[in-house]
């Protein structure tokens, strides 16, 4: 027996999640990749039709394969998709990456709520990392256009990193046939709240980066004032955006913002081109760029190699000297700097929390084509004698299962869901043979640390009253045919 559905390299399912606005995604669920040690999020898109899908099989394989390229530092990360065909249905499952700290969104209620008000300081390295992923996704080749950017999928790390999620989005309503998919489509224009981050001309001209930077702007403006008032209205009103871009004190910040929310398309400039606004743009200092050609090459240096050098310097030694003319020079010592300082500015270059951006290539990011592991290669490439896991010790309050046959009765399709004592719940999946009993399959679960083992003989009563139920309605059902 091989447990899949939500065992993907070791994926263990933990418990239904939001993560932001995803079109034609019936559930994601928050799941722990057990090899490498970090929680991710599982999306499901299920299809009602499966000939539509199966038309559309080697679109939709290009446009995941085409996501598994993107990497950058400032968007969500896209783990790994499989397609999963059977009799009664058909779905795409793909992996992402899981935003632990929350949505932006959520971020500027807390702030408002706690009467306080955004950092200057802070809103440019926002701004800065929204358009440097920004950029990079309107340079790939072919463009990649965002078009559900909202304060809703943008997510702020704990470290200060902004990630934007939902990537996916545009590509999902060009790509899905409506009818096929089970679940909305659309953008959820229908979400009244979320309505002014969509530029006029949306849905009714071809893709154009123009309509991400329109979001963008209502999302800088919305960072820079915690929340545009509707004033009781279910829609925020232009003259309610217009009140808010007025409302900032400095220009700069009220022009850039202004130029982004422009009615005509062609008048927004782009996302390389809002970096380089006066309220944006700083001249990248030589620590800047040392810092990047650092991390950029660390696997040739040894570990601890700033920390050990550093320790090595003579806190009154002479680091660098300005002479003038006419008038006394400027000299900075060893003691001028902080190591803990120069370590946290590394962690965040290494974050992407101070990104290259003005020395980014003009040219297009090419997104090659890679082939990405089926769901049955993925399940053939795990290793046929698993090491056990670590044992469980939460306990199973709650239980329910589903059992299908197929049609020539050789083999059953087993779905169980297991809620946990501390509310996060696991649903596991396998094939079963005629030949499995309830308690083999309990202890395969005890093995795999899926349950404890106080809870073993517990399950397999309940699974052996379900494959009893089972096994006489398929009777039954025989005898009345």
């Amino acid at each position: 027996m091989v447990w899949s559905g939500l065992v993907w390299s070791g994926l263990v399912w933990s418990g239904l999640i939001s993560q932001g606005n995803v079109p034609g995604v019936e559930s994601a669920s928050l799941a722990m990749d057990t090899e490498e040690g970090v929680e991710v999020v599982w999306n499901e898109v299920l299809f009602n039709d499966r000939k539509v899908f199966k038309a559309q099989e080697e679109k939709i394989k290009e446009m995941f394969e085409n996501l598994m390229q993107v990497e950058h530092p400032n968007i969500v990360k896209f783990h790994k998709y499989w397609l999963d065909m059977k009799e009664s249905r058909a779905r795409v499952i793909f992996i992402t990456e899981y935003m632990s700290s929350g949505s932006l969104k959520q971020f500027l209620k807390k702030t408002k709520k706690n009467h306080k008000t955004m950092n200057v300081k802070a809103w440019k390295r926002w701004c800065t990392q929204i358009l440097s992923a920004l950029s990079y996704l309107h340079s790939c080749e072919p463009p990649i256009i965002h078009g559900n950017l909202t304060c809703d999928t943008i997510f702020i790390q704990h470290n200060g990193l902004i990630k934007i999620g939902s990537v996916w989005h545009r590509l999902f309503v060009n790509v899905f046939p409506e009818a096929s998919v089970h679940g909305k489509v659309r953008p959820n224009r229908d979400e009244q709240r979320n309505l002014h981050f969509f530029s006029p001309e949306y849905g009714l001209a071809e893709d154009d980066y123009a309509i991400d930077i329109f979001s963008f702007g209502i999302c800088a403006l919305e960072m820079a004032v915690l929340e545009i008032q509707a004033n009781g209205d279910a829609v925020v009103s232009k003259e309610a955006i217009t009140n808010a871009g007025q409302s900032l004190e400095d220009p700069l910040m009220r022009e850039f913002t202004q130029s982004c929310v422009r009615h005509e398309a062609k008048q927004r400039p782009t996302a390389h081109d809002l970096l380089f606004h006066r309220v944006l743009f700083e001249v990248h200092s030589l620590k800047l760029l040392a810092a990047h050609c650092l991390i950029s090459n660390q696997y040739l240096l040894p570990e601890n190699c700033v920390e050990e050098k550093t320790k090595s310097f003579d806190p009154n030694g002479l680091m660098a000297e300005i002479k003038h003319g006419n008038r006394p020079g400027v000299q900075l010592k060893y003691s001028h700097v902080s190591p803990l300082e120069l370590d946290k500015f590394l962690e965040d270059v290494k974050n992407g929390i101070y990104p290259l951006m003005n020395f980014a290539s003009s040219r297009p990011h090419p997104v090659p084509r890679a082939l990405s592991l089926s769901h049955e290669q993925v399940e053939t490439a795990k290793s046929p004698t698993p090491e056990p896991q670590e044992t469980e010790s939460r306990k199973v309050i709650q239980m329910h299962c589903n059992l299908e046959s197929n049609e020539e009765g050789t083999k059953t399709h087993l779905s169980l869901f297991l809620k946990m004592d501390d509310k996060l719940h696991r649903q596991l999946s396998c094939d079963i043979l005629p030949t499995d009993s309830s308690k083999d399959l309990a202890n395969e679960l005890v093995h795999y640390a899926f349950i404890s083992e106080e809870d073993c003989g517990k399950l397999a009563g309940f699974l052996e009253d379900a494959l009893t139920r089972h096994k006489g309605k398929a009777l039954a059902s025989g005898i009345t045919q």
